[in-house]
């Protein structure tokens, strides 16, 4: 890392992404009525193909654009309305167009000019836009000449300054082949510069800082793996943490003008390295990422940095039972559902709860010795339900507390009974929002239920061994007390076996009471649900009757009634004739 750092370093190409002289560029101008893009009125069509310097091939289209040309257009260009009969229609001409083109990077002078009228032609007929990489030359030379070189950037000046064989005329081919001797001459200005590639172009075009453009070459020896990367400022603290399949080019990005986020462009002005962390898997690259976050806690990463604030939903093991929210589960709670994003999510669930299961609200300090609905005021105003609120007896107390746990514990048939009699009978009312209401604490309670009991059966089991074919390979991991212990990947044609004693007899060491990450227990079940065990030290069985029907049934309705609504407000918003 320290090398690629070296000031006056000659990077090499393959270093530096696609050389310039490997790219296929087609350079195109079109000649138009002058109206919207959108209109796409398009009268002429003109591209020449180029690759290392040489030609391949050109391509020039009279097109109809159905519409007459203004008088001034057609003096300027000398395309008369006379010219066009005959001549393919826009749609006709763009789909040429595009088979011409198709695989290359498209150049032109102005380029949102010419490239917003290919895209209004796509989308006035309904033809697939194929969204390729743009380089404006305009844009290029801007930054590239300065005003001592030439007094404008326009094409014809352009022309003139690197001599082009061809003048610009105001018809497509003719400027087309007038922009191909100033992309040539400016690969020639550039280059000192330091742009060797297609990236390093595509970059100096852009909308890059000063800062992206001066630290590119922190990408240059990252290795093209899996894994992770963690920029770092001059003190050698962690800035951002990311993961990728291809390490380099994921960080060249940061570089380009396709990274358009303010504080990422704010984080590569502070990064003076970036180390990466080649991984044998995706799932490894993802929990590692998961870890370096909850350690190292980076400024520029704003999801999993501060895992100590979600909480959980617990039931105290009092012989009156109730239900809190904290953010660590002790010895004196019963058990616990979530974790939950923040304490109004696990409000929600309590509600839902609440609703079904006669647990008491208050939090007083309740003697061993029964309490009658005399002595409670709560009971007094009809505020609570609780069987100490209202009856004396102990087993009552007992068997309110067993249900309670069974919930929790993954039997939510009175919930969803519960929750759903009163969803039906808010929706008679006609109390839709209400019932709405309801329907989202379901779908919260039975979330954080799932969630509890998936950390939990991982947590539990001693060792899991599990492999998964991703894109031919193996990929094989060794799972410990809800902790990655180790990850590998073996090639096609390969027997996984021996991999398989090799990572269970390296793997990390877990101890059982080992803290672990949420995220990371999820992102192991998540891919376990596709993988095939190999050999597991318990089962990994959810509990029956947890509502994983009608959650999913819930999440699915709300998909469907997002999609119909965005739909509705598509069809309110289109134009009408």
């Amino acid at each position: 890392m320290a090398e690629s750092m070296t000031p006056g370093r000659q990077l090499a190409l393959d270093d530096l992404g696609t050389p310039l002289a490997d790219v296929t560029f087609v350079v195109v101008d079109l000649e138009t009525t002058g109206g919207k893009p959108q209109d796409a009125g398009i009268t002429e069509i003109g591209a020449v193909k180029v690759r290392g310097g040489e030609v391949l091939g050109e391509f020039q289209s009279l097109v109809n654009p159905g519409s007459p040309i203004p008088p001034f257009v057609a003096a300027l260009t000398g395309i008369t309305d006379r010219m066009l009969i005959g001549a393919p229609s826009v749609a006709a001409a763009t789909l040429s167009f595009w088979e011409f083109a198709q695989g290359a990077v498209l150049v032109a002078h102005n380029a949102p000019y010419d490239v917003g009228f290919l895209r209004g032609a796509c989308e006035l007929h309904g033809l697939p836009w194929p969204g390729p990489r743009t380089v404006d030359t305009a844009r290029i030379a801007r930054r590239a000449l300065s005003k001592d070189d030439v007094r404008n950037c326009k094409l014809q000046t352009l022309a003139q300054y690197f001599r082009s064989p061809t003048s610009p005329t105001h018809r497509a081919l003719d400027d087309a082949r007038a922009t191909v001797a100033v992309l040539h001459g400016l690969f020639d200005r550039v280059g000192p510069m330091g742009v060797f590639s297609l990236e390093d172009l595509l970059a100096f075009g852009g909308r890059t800082t000063r800062q992206q453009r001066e630290r590119r070459h922190l990408a240059a020896d990252l290795p093209e793996a899996p894994g992770v990367y963690v920029f770092r400022d001059a003190q050698g603290r962690p800035l951002y943490v990311g993961t990728s399949r291809n390490i380099r080019q994921r960080v060249r990005t940061y570089f380009t003008a396709s990274e358009q986020r303010p504080r990422m462009s704010e984080m590569v002005g502070l990064a003076h390295a970036v180390d990466p962390i080649v991984c044998a898997t995706d799932l490894e690259a993802q929990v590692r990422e998961v870890r370096l976050i909850a350690e190292h806690r980076p400024p520029y990463n704003r999801r999993s940095r501060n895992p100590e604030r979600q909480v959980w939903l617990a039931l105290t093991s009092e012989p009156h039972p109730r239900l809190v929210t904290v953010n660590d589960v002790r010895p004196s709670h019963s058990i616990a559902i979530g974790p939950f994003s923040g304490r109004a999510t696990a409000a929600q669930a309590a509600e839902a709860l609440h609703l079904s299961l006669p647990l008491r609200t208050c939090t007083d300090r309740l003697p061993r010795a029964p309490r009658r609905a005399s002595g409670c005021v709560r009971a007094q105003l009809h505020q609570c339900a609780a069987p100490c609120a209202t009856d004396g007896d102990p087993s009552v107390y007992a068997e309110t507390a067993a249900t309670a746990y069974a919930a929790l514990a993954g039997d939510m048939r009175p919930v969803v009974l519960a929750v759903g009699a009163r969803m039906a009978e808010l929706a008679e009312r006609g109390r839709f929002e209400e019932a709405r209401g309801w329907r989202d604490r379901l779908e919260v309670v039975l979330r954080a239920v799932h969630r509890a009991r998936r950390l939990d059966i991982l947590r539990q089991a001693e060792e899991v061994v599990a492999a998964r074919v991703d894109k031919g390979s193996w990929h094989i991991h060794v799972i410990r007390h809800g902790r990655l212990a180790a990850a590998g990947a073996v090639p096609p044609g390969q027997d996984p076996r021996p991999a398989v004693d090799a990572l269970v007899s390296t793997a990390e060491v877990v101890e059982v009471h080992q803290p672990t990450l949420v995220e990371e227990s999820e992102l192991l079940w998540s891919w376990l649900e596709g993988a095939r065990l190999v050999r597991a030290s318990l089962a990994l069985s959810m509990p029956a009757h947890s509502g994983g029907a009608t959650w999913t049934n819930i999440r699915e309705a709300r998909e469907s009634a997002t999609a119909l609504s965005y739909s509705a407000d598509r069809r309110r918003l289109r134009p009408t004739a």
